[in-house]
């Protein structure tokens, strides 16, 4: 029996608090705004704004940061009828710092977190979420540690039975991870699985060892047959790879740019838009991926002039603002 796909986009993965920095007090102590985030809700918060719907599974602590993240998401409207509440484990806490090259840096306090508490069972209790969604998108967060790698796995493959798109962003954070090859491995479990990537250059440069990002890209599309597969370059652009298409779009270079948290995220969120608006992926023209690289390019562009992530992704009336401005 088949089953009705009444959700766009179901996802897996980390919900946290970012405390990102705002500024210094009147003693010179750095204030920091503690800003809803993890990169999974932060995908289907703009996946909402596009009026599709979006449903996430995923755990937080029974604690104030929990039940804000709660609050705050289903304020998104994201259905978070999967979301647990942990007892025991508190939510999962980062402190992002800001670099002088205006790259990131991230602090995590998560041994424990109640993000890779979640089990196996609780994965069963919402697997119609997961049997009913059109894309089932994951990162690699939720398989740093156990319980929540088996319940990752088993996610993944109720995704497949089911028949969704699975997309697949390795959202690599290095300090999350007890080594460097444990990382390799569980980003190379989503490469063989997934139907839709979006990866970034540093990504590349760590699975590949290339420093020709073009060379390593397709190291990995030739390795892992990806039907499509979207490489970003941060303010340099991003490309896209369909069945031998390859189409590149350049960058929204802004001068009002604050961080580049989020970003990535807006791009893979605006990206899976489009795939929905093109009715899944069996066929691009070289035209519309053009289209797609820009309208994601703009929205991750424009969410780098606001603070935060899943509380201020852009809605498309927003992007085509923006892109109006470019004249793109």
């Amino acid at each position: 029996m088949s089953i009705e796909k009444t959700i766009d986009v179901t996802a897996l993965g980390e919900l946290l608090i970012d405390f990102t920095d705002n500024g210094l007090s009147d003693q010179g102590n750095p204030l920091l705004e503690a800003n809803p985030g993890g990169a999974p809700c932060n995908v289907l918060a703009m996946i909402a704004k596009s009026g599709k719907k979006a449903a996430f599974i995923g755990k937080v602590g029974n604690d104030m940061f929990g039940r804000m993240l709660k609050k705050r998401t289903e304020a998104q409207n994201i259905d978070m009828s999967g979301l647990e509440l942990d007892n025991e484990v508190h939510t999962t806490l980062a402190f992002v710092e800001k670099l002088p090259n205006g790259d990131r840096d991230f602090s995590f306090y998560r041994k424990p977190g109640a993000d890779i508490n979640i089990n196996c069972d609780e994965i069963e209790a919402h697997r119609d979420l997961i049997e009913k969604a059109k894309i089932f998108h994951l990162g690699t967060l939720s398989m740093t540690d156990e319980p929540a790698d088996s319940a990752t796995q088993l996610a993944l493959k109720i995704a497949k039975e089911a028949g969704c798109l699975i997309s697949f962003d390795p959202n690599l954070r290095p300090p999350l991870w007890s080594s460097e090859e444990k990382a390799k491995e569980k980003i190379r479990y989503g490469l063989e699985r997934c139907d839709i990537l979006k990866i970034s250059d540093n990504e590349i440069e760590f699975m590949t060892g290339e420093t020709d990002l073009d060379k390593g890209i397709k190291m990995i599309i030739d390795e892992y047959k990806i039907p499509l597969v979207f490489a970003t370059f941060g303010p340099d652009g991003s490309k896209a790879y369909f069945n031998g298409i390859e189409a590149y779009e350049e960058g929204f270079s802004n001068p009002k740019t604050i961080e580049t948290t989020g970003a990535g995220d807006t791009f893979c969120a605006s990206a899976l838009i489009k795939v929905l608006d093109n009715g899944g992926i069996e066929s691009f023209t070289e035209e519309y991926l053009h289209e797609l690289l820009t309208f994601a390019n703009a929205g991750a562009s424009l969410v780098t002039t606001r603070r935060g992530a899943l509380g201020v992704m852009p809605t498309l009336e927003e992007v085509a603002e923006y892109r109006k401005s470019y004249n793109r």
